[in-house]
């Protein structure tokens, strides 16, 4: 046993080209976890759990698994620290230093099958490796993960039986689609390589099936699409005849470690599952466990159109191969994830979508008052997450309009147009019965629909406004009867579309008064904003929040926190606060991200508004300045006016101020001087001045 033990845990270390990508990431940690020489002894990664008594933890990093290096292409991934598996990583190393690292490995690995850039990269580094064997301390090994194109125009194995599949037999009548030639040509370059020393340095080819599982690659586009509801029915390029070999990612990462242990005498092998599936069953197994369920052939020329998939990708989606892998199921121990095929373990596929990606539902309920603003925050709400707004009038609504469609045959897959007409009647029926309202066993189940729909089950949404009581909320979240025992045993019990975040909305009733008479007149009208509408639902929701069993109690119930929000301000200041706490309540979100179209549309609007709020400030600057200018010469002439105006007031003032003096000064005065100043032109005297100063004195008047 100790020798046993010895064996399986000798370390090696393992070269993976472009560790950020698709399937050498999920290779390369998958292999982190895989014993030395597991599979040998068939049992695999577990080895290391079953080890757990005779060795520590350290122990089993150092010498239990394989070392994982690599190199990485983007730059940023990098730049973000390497992964947990990965021991080292490398970013555009020069050649001879890559060559060196490579030196150092056990086993390199390159994969083709992603980008065609890295086809010079592997054809350079097994003619450099091969070439330092005289440098080798212990036997090296070269993997290359290539691809099925290059079988993709091999001739039938028999021409008058089609269904005759290809094995690792016929690897030499292979012919490869046109954009594959280079794949072809180094997968001879590796196997050729490896037949003169084997013991020393032996290469191995794996011919991997379209890769599928752990997040996707090729087929992500299609979960995407039917995962995001966006259009109504997915697209299936061309007759959608075509078989497509597939593997599951982590199967072809157990047959990359059985070549890595079992050193098989076949350098050629091919990696495929037991599935003999066409894309057009594929496409819509996947349409139909995670989207609308319904897809529509269009032409193989509108696949160029979609941003998402390249060249190879198209290609790939084309090919038409029926191909067994013999050798791998008669001498390899493989512990399959997926042997029957990707739409027989569709499910698991969907499940490890969802989880790789994040994707992962959010489902909020939004209550409160009438008029508080719960449709506003929801609508906001919806756009940042991408979420679904479920508002309880729109719903009945919508069903009523898809009934109609369905019984109309306007839309077969709709649904049974006798269970659809038997609905319709019912429902139209019920609601003549009621005024236009319609019971709530009724409301409850159009609800129940809405949020167990796909759309809502795989982004999530949010409920605005509903339920309104306690007994509406415990009939819509009851669980089905198909819902696990340990689920139904909880009182009250829930099924999976229940909220996950409960906001409380609410305000004063002044507060909400004001709000609804602000609203424009526009708006009221034909709605439940009238004033003495509103003053009967403000009154009505008033009283059904003063009972023991509320909605809000229900979710407290179930541990379900609500949290309470106070509006205190009539007009929409306040509600950008209001959304940025709930958003830092819910936390990120748990869906895609915005397209590189949508990224691109918003760039161009947000440049657009740059640019007209640039303008809009330059036109407001010039149009301040020019009143501004426009008042100070305004204010310059009024002052200019005012002026004038007290100068004349002024004058005025003193004329007219003057005018008795100057009628004293001609009456008692200026006769007196007259005949003052002829005396002294007549008497010449010495000093005129005394002269007539003294004539005045003699003279005046006033003076007896």
């Amino acid at each position: 046993m100790a020798e046993k033990v010895e064996k399986v845990h000798r370390t090696k270390r393992v070269f993976i080209n472009n560790l950020d990508s698709y399937a050498s990431k999920c290779i390369g940690k998958f292999l982190s976890t895989c014993v030395v020489g597991a599979s040998v002894l068939g049992s695999g990664e577990q080895d290391v759990e079953e080890d757990d008594e005779r060795l520590s933890q350290d122990q089993k990093i150092k010498e239990g698994t394989f070392h994982i290096v690599g190199t990485c292409a983007n730059k940023n991934s990098c730049d973000d620290g390497r992964p947990t598996y990965v021991l080292e990583e490398y970013f555009q190393l020069k050649r001879e230093d890559l060559l060196e690292c490579l030196m150092e490995c056990d086993i390199i690995i390159y994969n083709i099958t992603e980008h065609a850039d890295q086809i010079e990269e592997a054809s350079w580094a097994i003619s450099a490796i091969h070439a330092q064997k005289a440098r080798f301390s212990q036997p090296k090994m070269y993997i290359l993960i290539s691809t099925v194109m290059t079988w993709a125009l091999s001739k039938p194995v028999d021409p008058n039986d089609s269904e005759i599949p290809f094995t690792e037999e016929d690897y030499r009548r292979r012919r490869a689609h046109p954009n594959f030639k280079e794949h072809i040509n180094i997968e001879k370059v590796v196997v050729k390589m490896g037949k003169t020393n084997s013991s020393l340095f032996s290469t191995y080819v794996v011919a991997s099936g379209v890769q599928y599982g752990m997040g996707e690659q090729l087929f992500h586009f299609f979960f995407k699409t039917s995962w995001l509801g966006d259009v109504p029915k997915v697209p299936i390029f061309g007759e959608g005849t075509n078989i497509i070999p597939t593997i599951h990612i982590n199967d072809l990462a157990h047959v990359i470690q059985n070549v890595i242990d079992h050193k098989p005498k076949q350098h050629y092998l091919l990696a495929v599952d037991d599935s003999k599936n066409t894309i057009e069953e594929i496409l819509k197994t996947i349409t139909y466990v995670l989207g609308p369920g319904k897809t529509q052939r269009v032409p193989k020329e509108d696949a160029f159109l979609i941003r998402d998939l390249s060249q190879m990708d198209i290609d790939t989606l084309f090919v038409n191969l029926r191909i067994e892998a013999v050798y791998l199921k008669e001498n390899f121990n493989i512990q399959w994830a997926c042997e029957s095929g990707l739409v027989d373990n569709i499910d698991r596929v969907v499940e490890e979508y969802k989880q790789t990606r994040g994707l992962l539902p959010v489902r909020v309920c939004i209550l409160g008052p009438p008029a508080v603003g719960k449709s506003t925050v929801a609508e906001r709400i919806c756009k940042h997450y991408k979420l679904h707004h479920i508002r309880l009038k729109e719903t009945i609504s919508e069903t009523l309009t898809r009934l109609e469609s369905a019984v109309k045959m306007e839309d077969p897959e709709a649904g049974d147009s006798a269970t659809s007409s038997e609905l319709l009647e019912t429902l139209r029926e019920n609601m003549n019965q009621n005024g236009g309202r319609l019971d709530d066993q009724y409301v409850i189940r159009i609800m129940r629909d809405k949020l167990k729909s796909k759309l809502c089950r795989n982004q999530g949404f949010v409920l605005d406004g509903f339920p309104k009581t306690y007994e509406q909320a415990k009939d819509l979240f009851y669980a089905d009867e198909d819902e696990p025992e340990e689920m139904k045993s909880k009182i009250p019990p829930f099924n999976k579309i229940i909220p996950e975040f409960v906001f409380s909305l609410d305000s004063t009733d002044e507060v909400l008064k004001n709000r609804v008479l602000n609203l424009p007149e526009c708006l009221v009208e034909g709605t439940s904003y009238s004033q003495e509408q509103f003053l009967r639902r403000l009154s009505s929701f008033r009283d059904s929040n003063m009972e023991d069993e509320t909605v809000l109690s229900y979710f407290e119930e179930l541990d379900i926190h609500t949290e309470h929000i106070e509006i205190t301000s009539s007009d929409d200041l306040e509600y950008p606060l209001v959304i940025e706490r709930i958003i830092m309540s819910v936390g990120k979100p748990k869906n895609y991200g915005a397209t590189s179209q949508e990224e691109e549309e918003e760039e161009r609007r947000s440049a657009d508004r740059r640019l007209r709020k640039e303008s809009q400030e330059r036109a407001d600057t010039e149009r301040m300045e020019t009143a501004e200018a426009q008042q100070r010469a305004a204010r310059w002439e009024e002052w200019s006016k005012c002026l004038e105006e007290s100068k004349k007031r002024e004058q005025d003032l003193l004329e007219a101020q003057s005018v008795p003096l100057r009628n004293y000064l001609m009456k008692n005065v200026m006769p007196t001087l007259t005949q003052g100043l002829i005396e002294c032109c007549k008497t010449r005297p010495q000093d005129p001045v005394d002269f007539l100063a003294e004539y005045l004195f003699k003279n005046n008047p006033q003076v007896e």
